[in-house]
């Protein structure tokens, strides 16, 4: 049995900083946590001395990372490559993540996530399909040209990852309800993003088993006064979940602020909807026909649109603390628990508890990443 044990002078349990405290984890999984003058006699402890150990962070919106597109290549390579390169930035969890393409793609990125899953590539524990259900209107940096609406065939297709989490984000007022709720009896979640919705098709959609918001506010029909949109139905409906990039580009720190004190930090989730600049030299790549530069963070295309980000998952957590006015323990809350609960996962990750994965991130006073554990192996 592969046990160890590991003391931290601060550790984050369930949305609250403990000092002193000894981790047990036996085979990846927790199963024990105790003050260190209880520590029994000849128990061998691994000390951490300085930082905060919290719970590793969980991105469901991962493009690419190191160099590396999910699209270019759906393979099992490349989500080793793109996790290897989050994991520096403490993402224990992740959502390989498919932006608009043809189905058959989709259906190589399905086969190559459960093959992640079933070799046991650390941190891999679903994916994201993002399109092509999408509204051209809101289309943002995908190609319109790949969207379609959902029927059958999308419908067992999206439905067929074996093992793990399946997300599906949709533009709900250009898709059947029908194909809604077929999908979420299936398990799959779905999300409501790159929609041109109006209040009331959302709140429509959110009956037919919708149940989150992707990056809130981008590509998304705005909150208006007599209009409320997409993002006034996000409000409306506190039991859903919003996701959000926080890189100072994509939202302004006051809406930030106004949307995790209106929702709630269990409800607001934190992602990257990472490229694969991050983690990696090289700042530019192509998205399709699109040529994609980074620079200072910011990725656009030609034109000066935003294409995904150049964030990690540490970045966003300390822009959380240092920008928009929230607590360390907050922030850490919408990187690693809000999004289990979406996910229906918060019984294995999220959180540094007995019983769930020895995923953990030491963070120091500067909140970068020091070390990284995934299921109790250090990285």
């Amino acid at each position: 049995m592969n046990k160890k044990a590991i003391y931290a002078h601060k550790i984050l349990v369930l949305g609250k900083l403990i000092e002193d405290h000894v981790i047990i984890f036996e085979n990846g999984i927790i199963s024990d946590l105790f003050p260190i003058e209880k520590r029994p006699k000849g128990l061998l402890v691994e000390e951490i001395s300085e930082g905060y150990l919290v719970p590793g962070f969980f991105d469901i919106q991962v493009n690419g990372g190191g160099g590396f597109l999910f699209n270019d290549d759906p393979s099992l390579e490349t989500i080793q490559n793109i996790g290897s390169a989050h994991r520096k930035f403490g993402t224990t969890s992740f959502f390989p993540t498919l932006i608009s393409d043809d189905l058959d793609k989709i259906a190589a990125a399905i086969s190559a996530v459960d093959q992640a899953i079933a070799m046991g590539v650390p941190g891999v524990v679903g994916i994201h399909i993002e399109g092509p259900f999408l509204n051209e209107k809101k289309k943002g940096i995908h190609d319109a040209g790949k969207f379609k609406c959902l029927d059958e065939e999308a419908v067992q297709l999206l439905s067929s990852l074996k093992s793990g989490k399946t997300l599906v984000t949709l533009a709900p007022e250009i898709n059947d309800p029908q194909f809604i709720t077929k999908l979420t009896q299936s398990g799959v979640t779905v999300a409501a993003g790159h929609t041109n919705g109006t209040y009331e098709q959302t709140i429509a959609s959110i009956e037919a088993g919708v149940t989150g918001f992707t990056h809130l506010f981008n590509a998304m029909s705005a909150f208006q006064s007599r209009e409320p949109g997409a993002v006034g139905a996000a409000f409306e409906m506190m039991e859903t979940w919003a996701s959000v990039i926080a890189d100072g580009f994509h939202v302004h720190p006051a809406v930030l602020r106004h949307a995790i004190k209106t929702k709630g930090t269990d409800k607001i989730i934190l992602i990257t909807d990472a490229m694969p600049t991050v983690g990696s030299q090289k700042k530019e790549f192509w998205l399709g026909n699109e040529h994609i530069k980074a620079k200072d963070g910011k990725c656009t295309n030609a034109d000066g649109v935003l294409a995904g980000s150049d964030l990690d998952m540490a970045s966003a957590v300390k822009y959380i603390t240092e920008h928009v006015g929230f607590s360390l323990e907050q922030a850490i809350e919408m990187a690693s628990r809000s999004p289990a609960k979406f996910m229906k996962l918060e019984n294995e990750v999220g959180s540094i508890a007995i019983g769930k994965k020895a995923n953990f991130a030491l963070l120091d006073d500067k909140l970068d990443v020091l070390n990284v554990w995934i299921e109790g192996v250090q990285y």
